[in-house]
């Protein structure tokens, strides 16, 4: 006897929902755990002698005591890291959090960012966002909360007429520099616009992890036009978060006047063309290799509430020059207000 479709669905649906449940569970026993270990090396360090020596020596044995008994998952290493989770997050106020919420492998990422605003930052997207290991570890090291905070500045918009909880900052979802290293191009400032935006497109859901929270993808090159005239706009997004298109326009040159006033024309085309009662003004983001002083001193960019200039970086750069990057873009700020 065949097995009816439905019925087969829903019993793998209970096991499957299970499954999951007792994975959630052994993970925030296994974390609690770690973090109860580490609280007692601390508490065992501080009732030794002879500082530093006695802690190595402590972890060394325990190390070797653990693994004899309890098997792999205690080497010295790993005993540091339940140290450090521990003297990172004392207060047992949040052990809820860090436990039932994320995995050792994200806690043993977050606890090494030596920022205490960008350790939360990091603690709250992965819970919200659901990020993985590996999109988590890539955020850190590409300074994601850094870039972000660089973008903030006298223009930040609040939606004020949504509930406290969802009243999000424009500049919260926008970063200075952009990094595309995912784009694997051996020489990209020798690159065409099209060459790059292919290329965006075709690595498209890293792209949007790189953006960020709440954005969708609407279309490339997508066209509005007059009764005259056809316009084409490199990239566009939608954020339901913020309930805004956003208009990407990529720019492999440095920032010049006239690529400020096309993407003023974009957002006012766009806004009484497609934007729908219900959204937000459109914005725009112009996509440059570099941006110059002058321009942002002195264009439309300077007044505009809705248009953004930042620069993309489509390589991994080193953390000097990634904090270089992010200081000269605060200067250029200063210019700009």
């Amino acid at each position: 006897m065949k097995l009816k479709t439905d019925f087969f669905t829903d019993i793998k649906n209970i096991l499957t929902a299970a499954r999951g449940k007792a994975y959630s569970a052994v993970n925030t026993l296994m974390v609690e755990a770690y973090w109860l270990i580490g609280q007692r090396i601390v508490e065992e360090e501080q009732n030794g002698a002879d500082g530093a020596a006695y802690g190595e020596k402590l972890l060394e044995n325990l190390s070797k005591e653990l693994t004899s008994e309890f098997g792999k998952g205690f080497s010295y290493a790993n005993l540091k890291n339940m140290r450090q989770f521990y003297l990172t997050y004392f207060d047992s106020e949040i052990r809820y959090t860090l436990c039932s919420k994320l995995t050792w492998s994200h806690n043993r990422l977050i606890m090494r960012v030596e920022d205490s605003n960008a350790r939360e930052y990091y603690l709250n997207e992965s819970i919200n966002q659901n990020w993985s290991v590996r999109q988590l570890e890539r955020n850190i090291n590409t300074h994601f909360f850094q870039r972000i905070l660089s973008s903030k500045n006298e223009r930040n918009i609040t939606r004020t007429d949504a509930p406290f909880e969802q009243q999000y900052q424009i500049t919260d979802f926008i970063k200075d520099p952009y990094i595309f290293e995912f784009l694997n191009l051996p020489q990209p400032q020798y690159e065409t616009e099209s060459k790059i935006e292919s290329a965006l497109i075709k690595n498209l859901q890293l792209f949007l992890l790189e953006l960020g929270k709440g954005f969708s993808f609407v279309g490339r090159q997508f066209r509005i036009s007059t009764e005259t005239s056809h316009f084409f706009i490199d990239l566009v997004f939608y954020n339901y978060l913020l309930k805004y298109f956003v208009l990407f326009d990529l720019k492999t040159t440095k920032l010049t006047h006239q690529d400020t006033g096309q993407m003023d024309m974009y957002i006012r085309m766009f806004d009484v063309m497609k934007k729908q009662a219900d959204d937000n003004p459109t914005l725009g983001i112009i996509l440059c290799a570099e941006k110059d002083e002058t321009i942002v001193k002195y264009s439309i960019l300077k007044e505009h509430r809705q248009m953004f200039a930042t620069k993309y970086m489509p390589f991994l750069p080193t953390e000097a020059e990634l904090i270089a990057e992010i200081e000269r873009e605060k200067r250029l700020l200063k210019v700009q207000f």
